[in-house]
C-alpha cells in the first residue's frame, strides 16, 4: 500500500513505466527511470530518448568508433534483476559450505569471525582488519544463514532497483562495518558472526528512502521494532550491538542518497560516503585512546 502523496507524485515513478517505482535520474533530462529503461553512461545512466538524441548528433566517425570500442548498449541493469543482492547470497551460502567441510570449516570460521580484539596488535599480536566484513559471511547455523538470506532477498528485491547497483553494494559494505564498529565499542570481547547487522541497515534504509518516496512504511517500521526489541530479550544470543550499529549506518547512508539524487550533487554523494566510511574507522581508534572505556564493556 502506497499513500495518496506517493501516488500522487509522478516522480517516484518511470515516466515512460507509470507503474514502476525506482530512484534512478537520466543524467541528461534528469527524470525517473526504470531499470529495464536505463541504458549505461560515462557518468550514470540515461534514458531511452536522450539516448537517441545522442545518437543522432553524432557523426559517422564518432558512431563507426562506438561500434567498435564501446561497450554493448545493452546494459546489465536491463532487466532489473537484483544481481547484488544474489551475489551475496551465493557468495555467503557458499561460505556456510565451506564451513560445513571437517577439519577445515572450524578453523576458517575462526579466521573470518568479527572479534574486535584482532584489531589491536598491542593486545593480542594480530592486525586482521579483514575481520570487519568477513563476519558478515559467517553464520552460526543452517537457521541463523537461511533467516539473514530471506531477509536480504526481501529487502534486496525492492531496494537494489531503487537505487542500482552500486549503491547498494555501498550500503550492503558500509552497514556492515557499522555493525562491527558498533560491537567494537560496546561489546569488546564478544565474538560476532553474521550478516544481521547489514540486514538491520537495509532496513533502516529501506525506511528512510521509502518516507521520502511517500510510501507507508509502517508495517517496515513494526517488523524492524519487533526484530530490534528481540535482539535485546535475555538468552537470545543475539548481538544486538552489529543490529544498532548497522541501523543506525544505513539511516545515515539512506539519508545522504536521499538529498543528492541530482547527477551534479554526484560528487557530494560520494564525498559524504566516504566521509561516513572514514568516520567509522575513525571510531575503531576510541580503544586505543579510552582502553578503559570500551574494555570494560
Amino acid at each position: 500500500m502506497t499513500t495518496d502523496d506517493f501516488r500522487r507524485n509522478s516522480e517516484n515513478f518511470c515516466y515512460r513505466h507509470p507503474d514502476r517505482q525506482s530512484f534512478v535520474l537520466c543524467q541528461r533530462c534528469l527524470r525517473t527511470i526504470c531499470p529495464e529503461c536505463q541504458t549505461p553512461a560515462p557518468v550514470g545512466v540515461i534514458c531511452p530518448e536522450c539516448l537517441r538524441d545522442q545518437q543522432k548528433g553524432q557523426s559517422a566517425a564518432q558512431r563507426k568508433a562506438e561500434r567498435r570500442w564501446s561497450r554493448p548498449r545493452a546494459a546489465s541493469v536491463s532487466d532489473g534483476r537484483p544481481i547484488v543482492t544474489y551475489a551475496i547470497i551465493g557468495v555467503t551460502a557458499f561460505v556456510y559450505l565451506l564451513q560445513l567441510i571437517p577439519g577445515f570449516g572450524g578453523t576458517l570460521e575462526k579466521a573470518l569471525m568479527f572479534y574486535a580484539p584482532t584489531l589491536y596488535p598491542a593486545l593480542t599480536g594480530m592486525f586482521e582488519p579483514w575481520r570487519l566484513l568477513t563476519g558478515a559471511l559467517v553464520h552460526s547455523s543452517f537457521w541463523h544463514l537461511a533467516l539473514n538470506m530471506l531477509a536480504l532477498l526481501m529487502i534486496g528485491r525492492t531496494l537494489e532497483p531503487l537505487l542500482g547497483r552500486v549503491r547498494f553494494l555501498t550500503l550492503y559494505v558500509l552497514c556492515a562495518l557499522g555493525g562491527s564498529v558498533a560491537v567494537t565499542l560496546l561489546s569488546f570481547g564478544t565474538p560476532v558472526v553474521g550478516a544481521s547487522g547489514a540486514i538491520f541497515g537495509l532496513f533502516g534504509a529501506l525506511l528512510i528512502i521509502g518516507r521520502h518516496l511517500g510510501a507507508n512504511i509502517a508495517g517496515i517500521a513494526l517488523v524492524l521494532g519487533i526484530n530490534l526489541v528481540i535482539g535485546f530479550l535475555p538468552g537470545m544470543n543475539v548481538s544486538w550491538q552489529a543490529h544498532v550499529g548497522g541501523l543506525v549506518t544505513g539511516l545515515i547512508v539512506a539519508f545522504i542518497f536521499t538529498r543528492t539524487r541530482a547527477v551534479r550533487q554526484r560528487g557530494l554523494q560520494i564525498g559524504l560516503l566516504a566521509a561516513v566510511g572514514a568516520v567509522l574507522v575513525a571510531l575503531l581508534f576510541v580503544p586505543v585512546l579510552f582502553p578503559a572505556l570500551v574494555l570494560a564493556s
